[in-house]
This record gives structure tokens, sequence and C-alpha cells, in this order.
């Protein structure tokens, strides 16, 4: 496969799980807000926060109200990172390729994009419609892409991007509302209002699953080893290691000769350091800590992959180079 076709195969599916993720993290938050003093911003910066991008909304918006954090989230072009901006992206990528993805997919990517256009009816419904239409939209790209996309390297591409953004996502929405919203760090492991950790869940999506595999009251600890340390669930941390340590083998295509590289070094001991580690023992050494560690082993993950299979040198940009190396 070319390698700026691999590239831009991970970055649709990175983009559209992120839009998906953003939109889902807005939808819970404005049904949270509802039980929120008016104006409070409790339900709303954490999900700056969530994102990384603290800096740039506080630059932008000084004054952090609700409705700046969802208009820097989801509307903002000049954010990179908000939805509109990422289903954007995505679109351009796909467009780079159309002979690669399914027609079906294309579709999908587009009507998206225009969905979301300034002046289309999708503003004129109510926020949590907004959110939902979007949400949906992007779950549908997925289930298409499922059923209409071979088994090969775009689909294991695809997956690889789809599985690192949903890792990082999972990762910091549990950081955020687990530490920062707690008043002191010596805090972390006591109750919360259950309406938070309800909300965590959702965040996630997570809450029906949780509610099924825990089947008791719910607890710091029992969320966070859910979301870090369940095997079965998708969105968590451990199985979407799994499965990006399971793609990664099929697309180098078996086992080689010789001592194993920095790549597969980092995806053997990210798999083992997250499924044979007890959640009393995160807890214990700090579970912000380690939190902050995934993140930075996920982003040298992402640029190990980077270098070995990609040829564009800017992460995260849409691909413009029209000369492709081979990967």
């Amino acid at each position: 496969m070319l390698s700026c076709v691999a590239d831009s195969l991970y970055w649709i599916n990175r983009y559209v799980e992120r839009a998906e993720n953003i939109s889902r993290f807005l939808e819970v938050s404005e049904a949270m807000a509802l039980d929120c003093p008016p104006g409070s911003a409790e339900p709303w910066l954490p999900l700056v926060d969530a994102n990384g991008d603290r800096q740039r909304f506080d630059e932008s918006y000084p004054l952090g109200s609700p409705r700046d954090v969802v208009g820097f989230l989801l509307l903002d072009r000049n954010n990179p990172n908000s939805v509109v901006s990422c289903i954007a992206n995505a679109r351009e990528n796909a467009r780079q390729i159309r002979d690669v993805i399914t027609t079906e997919m294309w579709e999908q990517l587009n009507d998206l994009y225009w969905n979301v256009q300034d002046g289309e009816a999708l503003w004129q419904e109510p926020d949590q419609e907004q959110l939902r239409s979007i949400r949906r939209g992007c779950q549908l790209f997925y289930g298409i892409t499922d059923v209409t996309l071979s088994r090969d390297q775009a689909w294991l591409f695809s997956q690889l991007g789809r599985l690192i953004e949903r890792a990082d996502k999972t990762s910091r929405i549990l950081d955020v509302k687990y530490f920062l919203l707690l008043p002191t760090p010596t805090e972390v492991g006591g109750v919360l209002d259950e309406l938070q950790w309800i909300s965590l869940l959702r965040t996630a999506g997570a809450y029906q699953m949780y509610r099924q595999s825990v089947q008791q009251a719910i607890t710091p600890v029992s969320v966070a080893r859910f979301l870090l340390l369940d095997p079965i669930f998708p969105r968590s941390v451990r199985f979407c290691l799994q499965e990006i340590n399971a793609t990664l083998e099929r697309i180098h295509a078996g086992p080689h000769a010789g001592p194993p590289d920095d790549l597969e070094c980092l995806r053997g001991q990210l798999l083992a350091q997250w499924s044979f580690v007890r959640i009393d023992a995160v807890i214990e050494r700090g579970l912000h800590e380690a939190v902050d560690q995934l993140q930075s082993d996920l982003n040298k993950l992402h640029e190990l992959i980077h270098r070995r299979y990609f040829t564009t040198t800017d992460f995260g940009s849409i691909p413009t180079d029209p000369s492709c190396a081979l990967s």
C-alpha cells in the first residue's frame, strides 16, 4: 500500500473517532448541566482539559462560559480539534483517496460534512438533537466501513487510527473526572456524587455495559477498573491496546528474525503493562501519573507508527504531497 494512502486512512478514522467522542462528551454535559446551578462551568471546562486544548481555549475565550466551551469544541474552525474541523479534515483525507475507500464510506462522510456547515437544518434543532445527530453520523460511518471495506491493509490502518484515538480519549476523560474535578489530590478514591460517576460512564459510552459487568454500587475504583482494564469492553484502554497490538502484528505480516524494534517493543510492553496489573496498584502509585504516562506512551506509539509507515512530516495534518513513497 502507498504510505500516504495508509496515512490518510489512519487519520480519517482518528478524526471521525475524535468528532464522535467530543459530540458525546458535549451531549452528556448538556444533560448534566440541567442538575447544576445556572451558568456553572463544572460540567464544561473539564471537557477542554480532556482534549488537551486548555491554553488555546483560554487565549480565545477568556471568560470561559459554558457557551464558549460548546462553541470552541463544536463549531470553532480555528480549533483543529473541534467537531466541525475534525469532520472537515476527515472528508479532505477521504477526498484524496476516493479510489481506495468505498463509495458508501465517501457518501456518508460527505453527507456528514455538509450537514454541519453553517446554515444547515441541523443547527435549527435543539442542542441535544444536534449532538446526537453528529454522533450517530460518525457511528454510521463506522458501520458502513465495517460492512463495505475488505479486511486488507486499508482496513487495518483504518482500525489502527480508530483504536489509538479511542484509547487516548477514554484515558483523558477518566483522568479529568477522577483527578481534576476532585478538590484535593488526597481525596482521590473518595466518594463523589453518583451523578458525576454516571456522567463519566455515559461520556465514555460505558454506562450500560458497566452496569451489566459490575452489578454493584458505583465506586470510583470500579469505574476506573472498568474503563482502564476491562478486557472485553470496546472502549476500555486494555481492549484498545489488545486490538492495536493484533492490528500491528497483521500489518507487520508475521514474525521476523532478529530482535524486536522500538515499535514492537513498545506495543508489547504497553499491552503487558495494562493487561497484568490490578487497579489497586495503579491507584496506589497514582492514577493521574499512570494515565499521564499512558498518554506519553500513546504519543510515542503514534510517532513510531508514523515513522515506519507514513511519509508526511506534520503529525495530524492533511496529506498534501502528491508524491507517495511505497511503505
